[in-house]
């Protein structure tokens, strides 16, 4: 071969690794592509905040590595104060993780925006039936399936046992729990001496009084024959705002200080003797039980009953799959694997909170009196889809109307009428820009 036959040769070889080497690099920044030797590559973002939650959900994504090396999960983690907005952004520049991590109640606007998978087909038919139908509605839309609900916690009343059982009261149960009525009875004996019967963190008031008005038959959205969702404010509605703004502003056994509180905040002044009982999400305990003074006993107790009984709306953690992943079938595999009946209840535990699945439910470790645990899987039963989650325009509704009339009714700045006229009239007006 002639010097310039070498030359040119030497030129192609050149720029043939050039492009091996740019092609594999473009391969390795490539989000959930298929990465050196075949192995597929997802990433799960997880919302997982405690450090029970984080270690638990760390170590199930290290045993999927172990037992998958052709399927490898890189732990990514996001936060729930900025997962909207965060999620919203990846979704539009084409970087979702494959593997999300979410709430039911967050859903809606990416599964009508397309940014969802449809897991409908790629699920196992095991995990469909381990879940109960009303758990799935929280993550269904137009009849397609974009998460699969896995954790869900109820609104109970954590309680000072002392005081609760030297008043005499009748202790309620799941069995028989107190009815509104007889809850604001207990609330008015157990005040006194700048003392409350109960304490209602209420920064964020709208949920809370939605979901704990399913009890008292309170619906307020319903959709009509087009299948476009309005406010109605009927009797049922009424029962849950009318207790807390008639224990805070007439019989004074709720502590007004408390209505601009998080459910953290309260937690001082319920140690230190200030109220019997807080009004809180299941996963508080797990805070209780880390910032609980030495000898500080304590118990949970089911939220008030009503006309429907013990039900509350409850918004399940979800795990979904990108739309624009491509390995969505490896993807709903490992949802699989996260949620099989014993890492369900790994989950569970490490986020103090209930699992979905009916297999995980009858763990013994769930059914022990120890920090209530008993308790609240008892309540599993009679948790519904919140009434807002499929509602499009609900977030608007919530920050502009509901809030600010819900914050003012409770203080006592406004009367029962003005906040059902705001709730309705400007709730269907915001409504209405989105049911068109």
């Amino acid at each position: 071969m002639g010097t310039h036959e070498q030359t040119g040769h030497v030129k192609l070889l050149t720029v043939a690794a050039a492009l091996a080497l740019l092609l594999s690099l473009l391969a390795g920044c490539s989000d959930g592509d298929v990465g050196g030797g075949g192995v597929i590559r997802l990433r799960f973002q997880s919302l997982a905040w405690q450090k029970e939650s984080v270690d638990a959900t760390k170590a199930l994504v290290k045993e999927w590595n172990a037992t998958h090396p052709g399927i490898q999960v890189q732990y990514v983690q996001g936060s729930w104060g900025t997962v909207h907005d965060q999620l919203l952004t990846a979704f539009e520049g084409g970087e979702a993780p494959d593997v999300i991590h979410d709430a039911s109640d967050d859903l809606a606007d990416f599964a009508y925006g397309g940014y969802l998978a449809d897991l409908g087909g790629l699920l196992p038919q095991r995990l469909k039936d381990d879940i109960p139908a009303q758990s799935w509605e929280t993550a269904t839309f137009d009849k397609r399936v974009y998460g699969v609900p896995f954790l869900q916690e109820p609104r109970v009343l954590i309680a000072n046992t002392k005081t609760l059982k030297s008043s005499g009261v009748r202790i309620p149960t799941p069995e028989q729990p107190w009815s509104w009525p007889e809850f604001r009875q207990v609330t008015k004996k157990l005040s006194g001496d700048g003392k409350y019967g109960v304490a209602w963190p209420l920064k964020e008031p709208v949920s809370v009084t939605l979901n704990l008005g399913l009890s008292a038959g309170g619906r307020l959205f319903v959709r009509g024959a087009d299948g476009k969702a309005k406010v109605e404010f009927t009797a049922g509605d009424g029962i849950v705002p009318d207790t807390v703004h008639d224990q805070v502003n007439i019989d004074r056994s709720a502590a007004r200080t408390t209505l601009g509180m998080g459910g953290s905040d309260t937690l001082p002044g319920f140690f230190g003797g200030k109220y019997t009982m807080v009004s809180l999400g299941f996963s508080y305990r797990q805070q209780i039980v880390q910032q609980a003074p030495p000898g500080f006993d304590w118990t949970v107790l089911p939220a008030p009953a009503g006309s429907a009984g013990l039900d509350q709306g409850a918004s399940p953690q979800t795990l979904s799959v990108a739309q624009g992943s491509p390995h969505k079938k490896e993807a709903a595999q490992f949802i699989d694997f996260m949620l099989s009946p014993a890492n369900m209840v790994r989950l569970a535990k490490g986020d103090w909170m209930l699992p979905t699945g009916t297999e995980a439910l009858k763990d013994p470790v769930l059914h022990t009196a120890k920090d209530g645990w008993a308790t609240g899987t008892a309540l599993a039963p009679y948790l519904r889809p919140a009434l807002a989650q499929s509602v499009r325009g609900y977030p608007e509704w919530k920050d502009k109307v509901a809030t600010p009339a819900l914050q003012e009714y409770y203080s006592g700045a406004i009367d029962a009428a003005e906040l059902k006229k705001r709730l309705v009239r400007d709730g269907n007006r915001v409504l209405g820009r989105y049911q068109r």
